[in-house]
């Protein structure tokens, strides 16, 4: 019998929402050798092993944000982002040191000054696929949902909630192929996206089960105001003034897929770890005893006194 899936999975991992999770419920408590916070980098190392001990990928990208203010979304739209205050310099320093602990580890790590993590993840899937990989996307991110093909997961690591391309809707209203364009009507206040005025998360979810997709119901916005739909007519007035607006939304919204990845192993396969690069890591960032074993167990390298 045919397998379910091809054979290799490969784990595309959002780094920055775990490294941002871990600053904020991380105790302050922890500190370098130079008297930085570190609580960021701990609580990364932690999910980090949890995630290689359970699953043991053999395929594997982490892919951090480094387009904070100079994402090529924000030449579209300069207001892209805006809301967010800007990391402290004590974040930024830790998210060096968390992809220095993944390069250590032997772990793929993808970062680009113009593209986001959700774009590294997209283009690092993409070019993937015709080598038979499914994407196994480490994320509890709604805007991911939209790279599910049938083959691929998601996966709330925190949760502990998986769910592949058929369950987009049921968590999100709409189909995989469809969060793009959803995003681009309702909007995303995270990423202060204002979307068309008006247009809310059921009335987007309808209006796209109804058209399909924003392109064509942009081009068939006439018939909006026949639909059951209450405010229907308005809505059908605000499409056409904003049909420009929309379309630039849905162009922030939609994941890239030809992000340069660099010179990277083929799947993005682990390599080996640097033991020496690894201990200086551990002594900098004062892991205690049981981290570091995990670490090196983690990297498949010898147990040494240390």
């Amino acid at each position: 019998m045919p397998e379910a899936f091809p054979a290799r999975p490969l784990y595309l991992v959002d780094a920055s929402l775990y490294v941002f999770r871990a600053w904020h419920s991380m105790p302050d408590e922890f500190h370098d050798a130079d008297g930085w916070p570190t609580n960021a980098v701990h609580g990364f190392a932690r999910f980090l092993l949890e995630l290689l001990e359970k699953e043991r990928p053999a395929h594997i990208a982490i892919a951090f944000d480094e387009a904070l203010d100079s994402c090529f979304r924000n030449r579209l739209y300069p207001a892209y982002k805006a809301n967010r205050d800007p990391a402290p310099d004590a974040l930024r320093r830790q998210f060096t040191h968390c992809k220095a602990l993944c390069a250590a580890l032997g772990l793929s790590v993808l970062s680009h000054g113009e593209y986001e993590a959700d774009d590294l993840i997209g283009s690092a899937l993409h070019a993937a696929r015709p080598d038979g990989f499914r994407g196994v996307i480490v994320s509890a991110d709604k805007d991911l949902s939209q790279l599910l093909g049938d083959h691929d997961e998601q996966w709330d690591f925190a949760r502990g909630q998986r769910w592949g391309m058929a369950g987009v809707k049921a968590r999100h209203g709409v189909e995989a192929r469809q969060i793009a364009d959803y995003l681009a009507l309702t909007g995303d206040a995270v990423d202060n996206i204002p979307g068309v005025s008006g247009i809310g998360a059921k009335s987007a979810a309808v209006l796209l089960a109804h058209f399909g997709d924003l392109d064509t119901l942009l081009a068939r916005v006439d018939a909006v105001a026949f639909l059951r739909l209450r405010g229907a007519a308005t809505m059908a007035v605000r499409l056409r003034e904003q049909r420009e607006h929309a379309l630039l939304w849905r162009q922030l919204t939609t994941i890239a897929l030809d992000a340069p990845l660099g010179d990277i192993a083929h799947g993005h396969a682990r390599g080996p770890a640097d033991g020496d690069m690894l201990a200086g890591l551990s002594d900098a960032l004062r892991f205690g005893p049981m981290t570091r074993r995990r670490l090196r167990a983690a990297a498949g390298l010898d147990d040494p006194a240390y």
